[in-house]
C-alpha cells in the first residue's frame, strides 16, 4: 500500500476539476490586528466542490510573522504543502498558513505563494 506521500500524482480533470486564475480583487489578510498580507495579485484557486482559496504572493507577505512548521500534508493533484505558524501582538496560530514550496507541474503557478486558514485570520476582499 502507498504512503500519501508516495501516491502518485494526478491531473485536475472533469472528476476533480481544478482551476487557477489571476484575482482581479484586493485581499488583505491580518491576524492579531496585524496586516500579514495585503496584495492586488492574488491568484483565485477553485478544486472540485471545495471552497475557493486565495494564494498570496510571498513578496506581499510580511514573512517576518511567519516560521515554519513540521507540519506537512499530500494532495495528489498539487504536491506535498509546507505549514507555518504566526504570530502578532502576542497572539499565535499554529500552522495557519500553507505553501506547496515545489507544486506538481500542473500547478506550477502557485509556487511562491501562500495560502491562509479563513478560520484563524482576517480574510477581507476589496
Amino acid at each position: 500500500m502507498n504512503s500519501p506521500k508516495n501516491s502518485p500524482m494526478k491531473l485536475p480533470g472533469p472528476d476533480h476539476p481544478i482551476t487557477v486564475t489571476p484575482s482581479t480583487k484586493r485581499v488583505r489578510v491580518t491576524f492579531g490586528g496585524k496586516v500579514i498580507a495585503d496584495s492586488s495579485r492574488t491568484l483565485t484557486l477553485k478544486e472540485a466542490s471545495y471552497p475557493a482559496v486565495h494564494y498570496i504572493p510571498r513578496a506581499d507577505t510580511d514573512m517576518a510573522a511567519l516560521s515554519r512548521t513540521e507540519h506537512h500534508t499530500h494532495c495528489p493533484y498539487k504536491g506535498e504543502a509546507s505549514y507555518y505558524s504566526l504570530s502578532a501582538n502576542g497572539r499565535r496560530a499554529d500552522n495557519a498558513v500553507w505553501s506547496y514550496e515545489t507544486p506538481y507541474p500542473a500547478m506550477a503557478a502557485i509556487k511562491e505563494y501562500l495560502a491562509f486558514y479563513p478560520n484563524k485570520v482576517t480574510i477581507e476582499e476589496g
